[in-house]
């Protein structure tokens, strides 16, 4: 069973202190995906708008916090780190933003999941999308390694 929103947001704060810094708030957290939230203020720029960084940050949190929440759920205790990352910045962002990472296909998730019992380390590739004002303003591609510890 995945955990409460806020549980996850605590979560979060306490122990990646950035998304503390960054006001980061949990919208969801179920069997479709993540998705996480960031106010324009503490993220600005000298445009007045969001910076590049913290469009990046909040993707890589997003897809971190996907892995970490359904490894826990399945009660398979590991350390998560992000291995690679891409991201294109389609446009600026002006105000609030989200990160969307949906759940991955049910066969890649299954293969992440074989592969981290049978040799206590795994991979996946997830994909996020940054949206501000309801409009795509970034896509990210993102590599996570989970290791049994």
């Amino acid at each position: 069973m995945l955990p409460n929103i806020l549980d996850v947001e605590s979560y979060l704060h306490e122990h990646i202190p950035l998304s503390k810094s960054m006001e980061v708030k949990v919208k969801q957290v179920d069997e479709n995906g993540i998705t996480l939230k960031a106010p324009l203020i503490p993220n600005i720029n000298h445009r007045s708008t969001v910076f590049g960084g913290s469009v990046s940050a909040l993707a890589i949190l997003a897809g971190w916090t996907l892995v970490h929440t359904n490894l826990q759920a399945l009660s398979l205790s590991s350390r998560i780190v992000i291995q690679r990352n891409s991201i294109e910045y389609l446009q600026p962002i002006d105000g609030d933003f989200v990160a969307v990472c949906p759940f991955p296909s049910v066969e890649v998730w299954q293969k992440f999941i074989k592969m981290l019992e049978r040799k206590s380390k795994s991979r996946i590739e997830l994909n996020v999308d940054v949206f501000g004002d309801g409009v795509k303003a970034g896509s990210f591609t993102g590599v996570y390694v989970a290791l049994r510890g």
